[in-house]
């Protein structure tokens, strides 16, 4: 896993072997920022990282030097090493352990983008479960974007507030706004 651009570009990361993630791909995540990197003024945004797993996506938005990254996943293992990896990168990434959806249904501030990666093989009703919670506690700004990656075996364009998906080999990446 490595850092694709910012102050530590280039920076290689090694995620202990027994986490229990499929960290997202360099190419899928490198797809991922050329489509927000015009889009967003970086140090103006707010992110919120759900199942974030090593914190690979929370590491390329601060090392891009966004306003501030909330990392939420449920594994201890997980968070213990996203908190030791961002205070060794000196990221001021919030981490918080705790199930994605009861973080969705708990939280009261809004972010500019959210960023999801739940395990493929979760249950297409907790997808749609978790993006109508964001939508219906306005957790993304008006102009907000909530990125989703799944397998391509499922498709979220029924979802509300689906906007469009972008396919990177076996990755999807479906966006959806106001």
């Amino acid at each position: 896993m490595r850092i694709i651009s910012g102050s530590h570009k280039g920076r290689r990361l090694s995620a202990p072997k027994n986490l229990p993630v499929r960290p997202t791909t360099d190419r899928s995540k490198e797809a991922l920022f050329n489509i927000l990197q015009n889009q967003y003024q970086w140090d103006a945004v707010a992110v919120l990282d759900l199942f974030s797993g090593t914190g690979s996506i929370s590491y390329e938005f601060a090392s891009r030097g966004v306003k501030n990254v909330i990392a939420v996943d449920q594994n201890k293992m997980c968070v213990n090493y996203i908190r030791k990896t961002s205070e060794q990168l000196e990221f001021p990434i919030q981490v918080i352990q705790i199930e994605a959806v009861k973080y969705i249904k708990a939280v009261n501030q809004q972010f500019e983008l959210v960023f999801a990666d739940p395990p493929y093989g979760m249950e297409k009703d907790l997808y749609t479960e978790m993006i109508t919670g964001i939508f219906d506690k306005k957790v993304l700004t008006e102009k907000g974007l909530m990125i989703v990656e799944h397998s391509d075996q499922m498709s979220l364009e029924g979802n509300s507030f689906f906007y469009e998906s972008r396919r990177y080999g076996s990755n999807v990446f479906s966006f959806f706004k106001y």
